[in-house]
């Protein structure tokens, strides 16, 4: 693939889950804000609206300001920032499921911002999956698309990595 169309994807992913994610969290604060929970598959799926202003699991929601909004949207955007340079600069080497993963990990870092820039530090999360009392935290599509974007990226490393040692250990015995 060329450069110029992989940077185009990017965009396009990146675009796309953003978008997904403003979607979700629109129907959530609509359809679920001040309701009951709704459960799916015997309670292994839930949908209920939550606001947090803490990271996973709301960690740093009873932070003061402005360290709450310095460490949970400052660090952030520079973190993304940098990824998205880099991105950009390495993109040529790129594998399709590197640039899957960089902008998944990419637009679900945007997507949580924007939540914490436009709501006063309050992202909306409506999933929660269990079994019985064993449960995740209640997470929205942002989420999601960070941790897949991070196994994909762990699995894409795996596998340049793996190949790069097989084609050592192949030339050595030449």
């Amino acid at each position: 693939m060329k450069t110029n169309f992989k940077i185009i994807l990017f965009c396009i992913f990146s675009f796309a889950f953003i978008s997904c994610d403003r979607v979700t969290k629109n129907i959530a604060k609509e359809q679920l804000m001040n309701r009951e929970p709704t459960s799916y598959f015997h309670d292994t799926f839930r949908l209920e609206y939550a606001e947090n202003t803490g990271a996973a699991l709301s960690l740093g929601a009873t932070l003061p300001q402005p360290y709450n909004f310095i460490l949970l949207s400052v660090v952030p955007m520079l973190f993304l920032s940098a990824l998205f340079i880099y991105a950009l600069i390495k993109i040529k080497e790129f594998t399709l499921i590197r640039i899957l993963s960089f902008a998944l990990v990419f637009a679900g870092g945007v997507g949580n911002i924007i939540d914490r820039v436009l709501f006063d530090r309050h992202v909306t999360d409506f999933m929660n999956f269990g079994i019985q009392n064993i449960r995740t935290g209640i997470f929205n599509v942002a989420d999601v698309c960070i941790t897949a974007g991070v196994i994909g990226l762990f699995f894409s490393y795996q596998n340049e990595k793996a190949a790069t040692d097989q084609v050592n250990a192949h030339s050595k015995t030449i």
